[in-house]
């Protein structure tokens, strides 16, 4: 690896080689633009039209299947009488991530829907996206999805598998049931919920079993040992003025994330304008998004995570006794805490052991944060049950022969269950196995049958959000496959052989109102739809109380090193490995496409002689793998991190061949942590990683600093003037700008998927990657400053500046890129004969060239393409225009009504995705305008100002809010 020793490195770096000023990274920046293509070569025909065909729609293919009435669909808004075709619809919904529901509004154009947004009405978006959840439109059309009924690897039909259950649930019935099991993902949606119960007193000898990956059973039992029953967490970050996160994912991946990551930012912001600031800490042994985003880091090794814990409680005011060796830093963020009383709270991530959960429910008991900063609800999950315990049972039985049925829906436990389960072996003694699923995966090729699943755009169904409130999920358009949706499933298993979900959804809801002694229902159905909140269904808060003191310290773990196992951001825990959007969108902190890596500390990488993209093999007590390391600043230095969701064998073209299994080094007895023997192999690997691309010369282009010191002096960072000989020509109409908060950024991607989704930007795949030929207007960059052991890290959005002096425009030999009368700074595609000079002249390096015809492949990919904008051909240049498309909708609509265009009425893309509202976007000669606004603040800065290029994109300083004790006792 680079040698970090004594080198001055820079304020801020992207890679260690940056840092090191490694011969390679200077020739690296000297060959600053992607590869010229030859005609042939680059990038494999046969492998560029799969990624074509599988990245986008195929929705001419309609299904056979078992659509649903046209007309029962209700728009979020309605729509005058003798509408325009053409003009957009909304439809209120929700997509479920891990089960739980983030409200969305879809966007249709044409019938068919092409973008998603967040529903601002929904309380666990409010408004805000994140990259897994805007990927469900690509999703929805995937022509590798499951279209067809398989027996045994054999298409059938629908009749044959109806035939098959009902014979098979003949026999079941005179035995009440025994030996039939289903199999479920995490389940909250109450008429599922309903249904199970309703099937359970049909058939009391059926058992209902989980599995979700584990992903949260640590977060469940650690509620039971702390309060003798479970209940989940609701948090309040508005009011909370200290956090301390460990190994948490509070803002990129917990149930409410979204609603989580607005109440952060604009705590960020509002801190600025003299409002009570929030101080955000965190531990962790390896970096994550909430980590990243604190003002304060400590790095640990996973052993002594817990100790840290219990020192904190020891101050806050437990009886507990203070472990040996606390550090002043924990003193330092117990006083805080204390300081904070009843406006602090402690989150501790999923992945944890249930101790450590306990631990912080005591703290927070001691912090007096019930009732302020969180509180304490039921579980919103149907079925809240010990996952790895009930898959452990469901294997020992289909091993011992009691299991006869198996019905599996929405889980792959064949690629996800601990590898000494051997569930595929088990599944094997089964006498009939049912799945259900969107794709054929592992679990499906394993199942006697396999019946293609319905998306949840195309499907009627219900979830709740994490603090309990439902969300009635309409379909977008028919079925494109046909398929079953879960709730139809189960009604076959009931009986009924011609299912409807919507009358399931119906009568469920319908006895809800009756329940609830509401009169008229059909309004109250139409309301619930048309909002995509059902009214009254946010779960009350409970009292709990602590059930006794923490358990004690178990042994320590032998010294050695530690895997930390984790789900990858995007795949999760790979049910996403074949959206190519979310395989192409670089991982936040480690930047990787197309691959999971081995994740090593500098110090590691350095004892161990290794560098990025060295194999090694990975030894556990359960198996072997063998993968490339990615070096990772802040990462602890006695454990490596495993990304899961790689490594499918089973997975349409876009997954296949992407990264390594880390699930096969994964045990019952160690989900998340198990000891590691890692041997250095001879072979490399060119892992596909964007952050040495598009480098902007290293001027004052982050600037970070304390709010102590704005408070001070707001004046401080005050833009210097750049004045002129020459006067600014003046826009009288519209002026766009936008303006981005570092301080409100967490670096989550929302903005760079949004982009991709609503401007037809193509996948390219992983050898591309390498070329650093990706397409994506808008990037996030990460920058580190400080060691790297322990630096500090941000995150910089960087779309196209659209220049007042743009140095593109002067140097581009046909006028393809040109002032428009509103001062944007657009392209002229048909114009445009690809000399890249613009790219080579732009100096944020945010221009991209098409280097291969993405959309000759097949004409039935028009269906996913945004028809308000064009789809550009090889050889042209493209990048962001502030999503112009949005702009001439607003002024066709606001010349109809003889109007100007109001604040707000525009909004792009990324804006509309932003969950933490860093981006702000409007007209700049309106004077009363938000983004005027921002920009008129003294944190506003231009992006490498001094070159004169006058952006109408402008940025605002990052503020953070160190511990002043803590900033001094380290010097």
């Amino acid at each position: 690896m680079p040698s970090l020793s004594g080198s001055p490195g820079a304020n801020w770096w992207r890679r260690l080689d940056e840092l090191a000023e490694e011969p390679s990274f200077r020739r690296r920046v000297e060959r600053q633009f992607p590869d010229l293509a030859s005609s042939s070569g680059g990038l494999d025909r046969r492998r560029l039209l799969q990624l074509m065909a599988a990245s986008m729609a195929l929705g001419g293919l309609a299904g056979c299947g078992r659509s649903e009435p046209a007309n029962e669909a209700i728009p979020y808004v309605d729509n005058p009488p003798g509408s325009t075709p053409g003009e957009t619809r909304s439809f209120a919904s929700a997509i479920t991530r891990d089960g739980y529901a983030n409200g969305v509004i879809v966007t249709h154009r044409m019938a068919r829907p092409i973008n998603l947004a967040g529903n601002p009405d929904h309380p666990a978006s409010l408004g805000g996206i994140d990259p897994v959840t805007q990927a469900a439109i690509l999703g929805l059309y995937d022509p590798d999805r499951s279209s067809a009924v398989l027996n045994r690897g054999t298409i059938s039909t629908a009749a044959a598998v109806i035939a098959a259950l009902a014979e098979r649930l003949a026999r079941l019935r005179q035995r009440r049931g025994e030996g039939l099991r289903l199999l479920t993902g995490r389940v909250t949606s109450p008429t599922l919920a309903a249904q199970m119960a309703a099937l359970q007193r049909d058939l009391p000898g059926l058992r209902w079993h989980c599995w979700d990956s584990g992903f949260r059973d640590p977060v469940r039992a650690g509620a039971a040992l702390a309060f003798g029953r479970p209940v989940d967490t609701v948090f309040n970050l508005a009011v909370a003025d200290v956090i301390v996160a460990v190994e948490s994912d509070l803002l990129d991946s917990a149930p409410g994330h979204l609603a989580y990551a607005r109440a952060f930012g604009r705590r960020r912001r509002d801190a600025a304008r003299g409002n009570p600031p929030l101080r955000l800490y965190a531990i962790e042994s390896t970096p994550t998004l909430t980590g990243a985003n604190a003002d304060h880091r400590l790095v640990l090794a996973p052993a002594r995570v817990e100790s840290a814990l219990r020192a904190l409680l020891a101050r806050v005011g437990s009886p507990l006794a203070a472990p040996a060796g606390e550090e002043a830093w924990v003193a330092d963020v117990a006083a805080d805490l204390v300081a904070a009383k009843g406006r602090a709270l402690v989150h501790v991530g999923p992945e944890q052991p249930p101790v450590l959960h306990a631990l912080g429910h005591a703290i927070n008991e001691a912090l007096a944060a019930p009732g302020q900063t969180l509180s304490y609800i039921e579980p919103v999950e149907a079925n809240p049950q010990d996952q790895l315990r009930s898959l452990s049972e469901l294997a020992e039985d289909m091993r011992a022969g009691r299991v006869d049925t198996l019905a599996v829906l929405g889980s792959n436990p064949v690629f996800t269950a601990p590898a000494d389960f051997g569930f595929a072996e088990a599944m094997s003694r089964v006498g009939m196995s049912v799945h259900l699923g969107t794709e054929v995966d592992e679990t499906a090729a394993h199942a006697d049958w396999h019946l293609p699943e319905a998306h949840e755009l195309e499907s009627w169904r219900d979830a709740r959000a994490f603090d309990g409130t439902v969300t009635i999920l309409q379909p977008q358009l028919r079925p494109l496959y046909g398929g079953w949706s879960p709730h139809e499933l189960l009604a076959l298993l009931a009986g009924d052989v011609q299912p409807s979900g919507y009358a399931i959804l119906r009568s469920t809801w319908q006895q809800t109102a009756t329940q609830r002694g509401i009169a008229d229902f059909e309004a109250f159905w139409v309301a619930a739809v048309r909002s995509g909140v059902v009214p009254d269904t946010k779960a009350v808060p409970v009292a709990v109380s602590l059930a006794g003191p923490p358990p004690p310290a178990p042994a320590p773990l032998a010294a050695g090193l530690v895997a930390l196992f984790r789900p990858d951001p995007w795949l999760r825990d790979g049910r996403y490995a074949n959206n190519g959007w979310l395989q192409e969108l670089p991982r936040p902190l480690t930047k990787l496409t197309w691959d999971n890596a081995v994740l090593i500390a500098p110090a590691t990488a350095a004892a161990r002689g290794l560098a990025d993209g060295a194999i090694v093999e990975l030894a556990t007590a359960g198996g072997r793998v063998k993968a490339p390391v990615l070096i990772l600043p802040g990462q602890a230095p006695d454990c490596v991190t495993l990304p899961l969701g790689f490594g499918r064998r089973t997975v349409g073209r876009v997954g296949l061949g992407a990264g390594f299994d880390a699930f096969a080094l994964r045990s019952s007895t160690a989900l998340w942590e198990n000891p590691v023997a890692l041997t250095a192999e001879s072979a490399e690997y060119a892992l596909a990683r964007t952050d040495g691309h598009d480098r902007m010369e290293g001027r004052d282009i982050v600037r970070v600093g304390t709010l102590a010191e704005f408070r001070a002096d707001p004046g401080h960072t005050a833009p210097a003037e750049h004045p002129s000989l020459y006067p600014e020509y003046r826009y009288d109409g519209y002026a766009w700008g936008m303006a981005i908060d570092l301080g409100a950024c967490i670096g989550c991607g929302a903005c760079t998927a949004a982009c991709q989704a609503e401007n037809n930007i193509p996948i390219v795949g992983r050898d591309e990657v390498r070329r650093a030929r990706e397409l994506h207007w808008i990037r996030v960059d990460r920058y580190y400053r400080g060691p790297a052991d322990a630096p500090e890290f941000v995150f910089q959005p960087v779309p196209c500046m659209h220049c007042e002096h743009a140095p593109c425009e002067v140097v581009c030999p046909v006028e393809a890129t040109m002032h428009d009368a509103d001062g944007l700074n657009v392209m002229v595609y048909n114009r445009c004969v690809g000399t890249r000079f613009c790219s080579n002249n732009c100096p944020y390096k945010v221009r991209r060239f098409n280097f291969f015809d993405y959309a000759e492949a097949d004409p039935r990919l028009d269906l996913a393409w945004n028809p308000d904008l064009s789809v550009r051909a090889r050889g042209v240049m493209e990048k962001c225009t502030y999503c112009i498309q949005r702009i001439r909708g607003a002024r066709i609509e606001a010349d109809r009504e003889d109007r100007a265009i109001r604040d707000g009425e525009v909004v792009t893309a990324c804006q509309a995705a932003c969950p933490t509202e860093a981006i702000v976007f409007g007209d700049l000669n309106d004077p009363q305008s938000a983004v005027r606004r921002r920009k008129a603040t003294p944190l506003d800065y231009a992006l490498l100002g001094e070159l004169d290029t006058r952006p109408r994109t402008t940025y605002q300083k990052r503020l953070l809010n160190p511990n002043p004790a803590l900033a001094r006792d380290q010097g």
